[in-house]
C-alpha cells in the first residue's frame, strides 16, 4: 500500500534514508509530504512514530493508489 504523511514544514532531504527511502516532497505553503509504499500497519505505525521522534506536527496519512493502479 502507498501512503502519503503530510507534516508541517520542510523537512530535509537528508531524512529520506531514515524514513526507509521514501520521497520527501516540499509543497506550497510550508508543509512536506513523505511518500511511498509501506508494507504492513507496523511498518506505518514505525514511520509515524519517526515523524513523533522528530517534534514535526502530523498534518496527516493519506493512502493513496498509484497512478497504474
Amino acid at each position: 500500500m502507498r501512503y502519503e504523511i503530510r507534516i508541517e514544514g520542510h523537512l530535509d532531504h537528508q531524512w529520506t534514508s531514515w524514513f526507509g527511502g521514501l520521497t520527501i516532497t516540499h509543497e506550497e505553503g510550508g508543509t512536506s509530504t513523505i511518500r511511498g509504499v509501506v508494507t504492513d500497519q507496523s511498518e506505518l505505525h514505525g514511520l509515524l512514530a519517526k515523524v513523533r521522534d522528530l517534534g514535526v506536527t502530523l498534518i496527516s496519512v493519506s493512502p493513496v493508489q498509484a497512478a497504474d493502479d
